[in-house]
């Protein structure tokens, strides 16, 4: 889904992920801001991507439940924050936020997520 919406990973480290979107007009409301899908699309990936742990590729991350609050939209890049609150065996907690270039707060989320073993092609 990252690909989709151009996400651009700006920086990983355990328990954060930053990611940039691109605006493009594909991904924008009727107005030319970004479309509420596509900024909680970008905080899913953000938010599963804080919760990866990062010396284990073996495990991916499943959304359990997400939820997104929409404060603004902006029609220029947006940057995606995202930490990992909780992290156990099986699920974590992770929370976030999209920003505008100029700082302004355009969404926040929080999301369940589930650590599974990344399957094997068959």
């Amino acid at each position: 889904m990252a690909g989709t919406i151009g996400a651009i990973a700006e920086e990983f480290s355990e328990d954060f992920a930053r990611i940039r979107m691109p605006h493009r007009s594909d991904l924008t409301n009727s107005g030319g801001g970004f479309h509420g899908g596509a900024l909680a699309t970008l905080l899913d990936v953000a938010l599963c991507s804080a919760a990866r742990p990062s010396d284990d590729a073996e495990l991916m991350v499943i959304t359990l439940d997400l939820s997104v609050h929409f404060i603004s939209s902006s029609d220029r890049d947006v940057i995606a924050e995202a930490r990992c609150l909780k992290r156990g065996r099986s699920v974590a907690f992770s929370q976030g936020e999209v920003r505008s270039l100029d700082g302004e707060l355009l969404a926040t989320a929080t999301a369940t997520l589930k650590l599974v073993p990344r399957r094997q092609p068959a």
